[in-house]
Parts: structure tokens; C-alpha cells; sequence
């Protein structure tokens, strides 16, 4: 795939025009405490799944609405004291599928917390968790529904479930709630950013080529879904295009960068035609945090890193937990 963004130079200084609502903060604020007030229930049930060196406990949480949301938490067997967590999001189309795909954070030292993303997981891992909200007309996909208003859009339930996973991982006795972290690739990266923004108890974040980064310049400039469904949304739609582009603004990596101060260990596929570099590094480049980092796959497309970045995670992770 042949370098069709910014060159090098321009993205390391790049910085989106794009201008967070005036009632962003009062938005999420209200979004959080009315979720909050539906219920505030966790269930940790320890579940036998062969894995001898860990524990495995199948949670329920309840998320966005009191909506009961699925998720893993994976304990080390042996663990003198509170462990760190890591709490864990998933890309596009995919669930928390099982807990043995989950071992490399557990195998670490850590516990990990790995939330099910409602409605998805049938496209490459199953997910458990429905999603009982209904939307407007909308395109295939999840980019798409409820798009007209920011009360009704799919990634406001998304991530009020996130921020409230981080707080049902600090509910557990063996973690600590004083070091989590979150992370995820693609899409998860984009959720563990509004997660680091709307949280400020979190203490690192790890967004791996995140996603649902710069709305307007990736859905202009990216040739592959998912950011395409909104450009062919508004192929159809071609009277909204203000109101959904209000919309998005809600939901903006940007925006949540802009307000998290916890470290932060980015990466970018240079080459990445799902996540567009330049979007990656809008956020990077807004994260207000002074303790950030960006490793860049010059030769990569969406795949970044892969096994190269679960590498320099582990070591950024264990100078900052």
C-alpha cells in the first residue's frame, strides 16, 4: 500500500481544526450520572475454563442505561498483593470472544478486564452483550445509528459502558484501583481514549492505531469502512451533513485527548488506509498529557505493529504501573 496521507514531517505537526462542543464536558457529565443513578450492580462469577494458571470470572456490569454489559476479568493465580489492571476494549465488529485470547496481560503480572462491546461480535470474534437501543434509519454497521442526534448515537452507549468497566474493575478486591490502564487496537484504542477522558482516575492509556479519531478529515480521506458508511450515509442524507458532523463531535478522539492527563503510549500504522495517520496523530498530538509517546510503523497499514507493539507495551507499561 503506497503513502497516500501526509508526508512524515506534516503529521508530526499536525493538528485537527476540529472544535469540541461548548457543553462537551456538561454532556458526559450527564450522560455518566444518569447511568450511574439506573444501577450500579457487578457480578463477578468464577467460571472453570482449563486455564490453570489464572483465574477466570465471568462478569456482568451494568453499563450505559443500567444495561447489563458483559466482560472477562482474568486474575494471576499467584499474586501476593492488589495487582494493576488492564482493562481491555475491542476492535470493530468484534466481542470479548474467550478468556484463553486474553493471556498476554494476565501472563504479565496484571489483571486484566476485557469489555464485551454491545451489539457487536459476529464479524471475527462473539461477542455476548445485545445492545436493546433501537436507532433512526441507518446504514449497515455501527457508524451510523442514531447519527442525528448526540442523545441517540451508538458511541454514547459505548462509551459510558467503557468508563463504567474501569469502574467495575476498581470494585474488585484483588486490583488496585489506584494503577488501571486501558488500551485496545482500532476501535478499542478510540474507546480507551474517552475512556482516559472521561475518567481521570486512569492512570496510562494504550491506544493501538485507534479509531473514531478527527471524524471530519478521516471520513473524507479514508477509502475503507468503517469510516466510509458515514460518507455513503450522507450520499443519501444529503441534508444532514452539519447536524451529523454535530453529532460526532461528541464522540471525537480529539476531544477526549484533549482532556486526559494520564501517560499515554500511541501507535500508527504510516501506511494505515482504515485509520488514517493523520487521524492518529490529531490525537496524538491533542493529548494533553506531557508523558506521551508515539511508535510509528513506517511500512504498516491497519495491522501496526502487531506482536512488535504487545512488546514495547510490556516494557512501556511496567515503567508507568
Amino acid at each position: 500500500m503506497p503513502l497516500y496521507d501526509f508526508s512524515l514531517p506534516e503529521l508530526r505537526r499536525y493538528q485537527s481544526d476540529l472544535v469540541a462542543p461548548d457543553d462537551f464536558g456538561a454532556f458526559w457529565e450527564q450522560t455518566l450520572s444518569d447511568s450511574r443513578a439506573a444501577s450500579s450492580s457487578v457480578e463477578f462469577e468464577p467460571i472453570d475454563v482449563g486455564l490453570k494458571l489464572v483465574e477466570v470470572y465471568d462478569v456482568t456490569f451494568a453499563g450505559f442505561g443500567g444495561h447489563p454489559i458483559k466482560a472477562w476479568l482474568i486474575l494471576p493465580r499467584d499474586r501476593p498483593q492488589a495487582l494493576a489492571c488492564v482493562v481491555k476494549f475491542i476492535g470493530y465488529g468484534g466481542g470479548r470472544g474467550f478468556p484463553h485470547e486474553h493471556l498476554l496481560w494476565p501472563t504479565a503480572g496484571y489483571a486484566t478486564f476485557v469489555m464485551d462491546t454491545r451489539g457487536q461480535g459476529s464479524s471475527w470474534s462473539k461477542g455476548d452483550t445485545p445492545d436493546p437501543v433501537g436507532s433512526d434509519p441507518a446504514l449497515p454497521g455501527f457508524m451510523t445509528r442514531g447519527i442525528l442526534d448526540p442523545q441517540s448515537y451508538y458511541y454514547r452507549r459505548v462509551f459510558t459502558d467503557a468508563v463504567r468497566a474501569v469502574e467495575a474493575a476498581r470494585s474488585h478486591a484483588a486490583i488496585d484501583p489506584a494503577r488501571i490502564a486501558v488500551t485496545g487496537g482500532s476501535q478499542g484504542g478510540g474507546i480507551a481514549l474517552a475512556a482516559a477522558g472521561l475518567d481521570s482516575g486512569v492512570r496510562a492509556v494504550m491506544p493501538d492505531v485507534p479509531f473514531l479519531c478527527d471524524f471530519p478529515r478521516a471520513v473524507r480521506v479514508t477509502p475503507r469502512d468503517p469510516f466510509p458508511e458515514i460518507s455513503r450515509f450522507l450520499a443519501v442524507h444529503r441534508d444532514k451533513v452539519a447536524q451529523v458532523f454535530k453529532t460526532l463531535a461528541y464522540f471525537d478522539g480529539v476531544c477526549f485527548a484533549r482532556r486526559s492527563k494520564a501517560a499515554a503510549l500511541f501507535s500508527v500504522g504510516i501506511m494505515d488506509t482504515i485509520c488514517p495517520p493523520s487521524t492518529v496523530f490529531a490525537a496524538f498530538n491533542a493529548f494533553a498529557g506531557t508523558d506521551k509517546t508515539i511508535v510509528e510503523y513506517g511500512f504498516n497499514d491497519h495491522e501496526g505493529g502487531g506482536a512488535f507493539q504487545d512488546r514495547a507495551q510490556l516494557e512501556w507499561l511496567a515503567g508507568h504501573l
